[in-house]
């Protein structure tokens, strides 16, 4: 009899550039585990900014700016610096270009992917979402952004309409939220390895290598 397989439950927001960036370090480690196979990846919710419009009527960068008062050059400035860190881990990102928007819709949709199809679309759908988001500054808030994507990745059209035209699975984002209170995250991305080890912020390979590798020997070490 197989082992079950080991659980990581991801806690991310689809245009929170460290969440992308701790994707991709979570990605390399999981590459070089022996045991890749045996490992599941469960997307959750958490809004940024739950408040962000559903319109795009700015860019990330104009937000910063006036979030934090300072000039447009500057706020495109510390984009840069997160930017830099996407391409050493193999990202090339229009970030200055993003639109400033609501990411609801988006999760509903992940809840959608999760629910009919299984973590594995999830995961291609979450990729998607932050690839359009970062690489190609795409709204991630428009329904019909929304729609190609997910129908791409294995979605059925009907129900993505359906979703997109009603309140669906809001209740599941609004559930995801507080449960990465209830964990103590107070931002993200957060990770829970196996139900037992949690993981803040985008840390190294080298930390996520070790953490799985704990895991993974404890949950299936010999009677």
């Amino acid at each position: 009899m197989g082992f079950p397989l080991m659980r990581i439950d991801i806690w991310s927001d689809v245009v929170c550039p460290w969440c992308y960036i701790g994707k991709r370090r979570l990605e390399s480690a999981l590459d070089a585990f022996p045991h890749k196979d045996g490992v599941e990846i469960v997307y959750h919710s958490f809004q940024l900014d739950p408040a962000a419009p559903r319109e795009a009527t700015q860019t990330a960068a104009e937000m910063l700016s006036s979030k934090y008062r300072v000039s447009l050059d500057q706020a495109r400035e510390m984009q840069g610096r997160v930017v830099a860190m996407a391409e050493a881990e193999g990202m090339h990102w229009r970030h200055d270009e993003s639109p400033y928007v609501n990411t609801v819709d988006a999760h509903r949709l992940l809840h959608l992917a999760e629910a009919e199809r299984g973590p594995e679309t999830q995961g291609r759908l979450k990729e998607a979402l932050m690839d359009a988001y970062f690489a190609q500054a795409g709204n991630v808030a428009d329904h019909a952004v929304l729609r190609e994507i997910a129908v791409r990745v294995g979605l059925d059209a009907g129900r993505v309409d359906q979703v997109l035209a009603s309140r669906e699975f809001a209740d599941a984002v609004e559930a995801d939220q507080q449960q990465a209170v209830a964990y103590g995250a107070g931002g993200v991305p957060f990770y829970v390895v196996d139900g037992k080890y949690g993981i803040s912020g985008a840390q190294p390979t080298e930390l996520f290598s070790q953490v799985i590798e704990r895991a993974w020997n404890e949950s299936h070490a010999l009677d």
